[in-house]
């Protein structure tokens, strides 16, 4: 039995209305992991209404919009992040990366004079898991696309901001998969879950 973790899931998928394979697998997860003792708190980043960044001055000195005030503060509980989301045109969803270009401000994520890439990360000492759904193959991501995108957020993002270990889970050909294969990722998942992983 690993230690008790406070882990913080979000719903990276736009559309919180219909059911997708996405919120099934953050379900999984959430669901294992109250079972085997951890804390879960979700972020659904697609019910929030928040404006995008328009400009360098609004990043650094406007304020946090008061619908993403409370995602800062899930953040600053966790311990562990997991992030889900369908691959869009090769990239996390377009509202997914407003939510952590608004959420990222200087004073929260980043020193207040801004990001440095050495010294000190506000956010250190929390890991993070990304779950990627896409309809092509994972391999075919992982090693023809070089998995571009998912690097970027690993590196550039989060790992920028102090996360670390991050891990990544890619469950692909999403269209292919028949309720087989769907069982099969939740089970992966709920061994995720259970472990705070």
């Amino acid at each position: 039995m690993t230690d008790p973790r406070r882990i913080l899931l979000i719903e990276g998928h736009p559309d919180v209305t219909g059911p997708h394979l996405n919120r099934l697998l953050a379900e999984t997860y959430a669901e294992a992991a109250r079972v085997a003792g951890h804390e879960v708190r979700r972020v659904a980043v697609g019910a929030l209404d928040f404006p995008v960044l328009r400009s360098a001055h609004d990043w650094k000195q406007g304020p946090v919009p008061p619908a993403l005030q409370a995602s800062q503060q899930h953040i600053l509980w966790a311990q562990h992040m997991v992030l889900f989301f369908p691959l869009w045109l090769g990239e996390m969803p377009a509202l997914l990366k407003a939510w952590l270009e608004q959420v990222a401000r200087p004073g929260f994520a980043v020193g207040p004079e801004g990001p440095k890439e050495f010294g000190k990360k506000p956010l250190s000492g929390r890991s993070a898991r990304v779950v990627v759904t896409m309809g092509m193959p994972a391999l075919a991501y992982r090693w023809y696309f070089r998995a571009h995108s998912l690097k970027a957020l690993e590196r550039n993002i989060l790992g920028f901001i102090g996360f670390s270990p991050i891990h990544a889970t890619l469950v692909g050909s999403v269209e292919q998969l028949g309720d087989a294969g769907v069982r099969k990722w939740q089970e992966k998942l709920r061994q995720l879950g259970s472990a705070g992983a």
